[in-house]
């Protein structure tokens, strides 16, 4: 194992210890616990899954088998904005479908894929329960209502501005 490898994997169970610490050791920590690992990592590694399963006493299965079934968790590397368009009938009537090509247009990326800078992701979701405030979406936590594709350009310009703040 070389060296670096080595520091990334003493940092995430450095993390994962804290975040054990955090929510408890019981399986009802699970989800807090790949919550925590995502939002600092940007997907949940089959390294990490196995560091999980190891501090809950639980089987590498499990840890598995909730990260891929939930669309908010992943185990494929992610863009540090995740960006997620509401796909229900509600929103495409409000013209969703103008801000998904407007973002994509905007990013250069289709939905399912990720930015070359890894900075954003784009990903349809079935339902943001905003419905009477479509089209709704969603960057990591933050919610957008009545989005239109005028505004895309915007949203995105906030978060690469927030990236080179961040980097700083």
């Amino acid at each position: 194992m070389s060296e670096e490898v080595k520091i990334k994997q003493d940092s995430l169970e450095e993390h994962i210890k804290l975040l054990v610490k955090q929510y408890g050791c019981k399986r009802a920590a699970l989800l807090p616990i790949l919550r925590g690992i995502m939002d600092k990592y940007h997907h949940i590694s089959e390294s990490a899954m196995q560091l999980i399963a190891d501090h809950l006493q639980i089987h590498a299965i499990e840890v598995q088998d909730t990260a891929s079934f939930y669309s908010f968790l992943g185990t494929k590397a992610k863009g540090k904005y995740i960006i997620r368009l509401c796909q229900t009938v509600a929103c495409k009537m409000s013209k969703a479908n103008g801000v998904a090509r407007q973002l994509e247009n905007e990013l250069g990326i289709k939905f399912g894929e990720t930015t070359p800078d890894n900075m954003f992701t784009l990903e349809w979701t079935n339902c943001l329960g905003m419905c009477d405030q479509g089209p709704a979406l969603l960057v990591n936590d933050k919610m957008y209502t009545r989005v239109t594709a005028d505004q895309v350009g915007n949203i995105i310009a906030k978060y690469r501005n927030q990236f080179v703040v961040d980097g700083e």
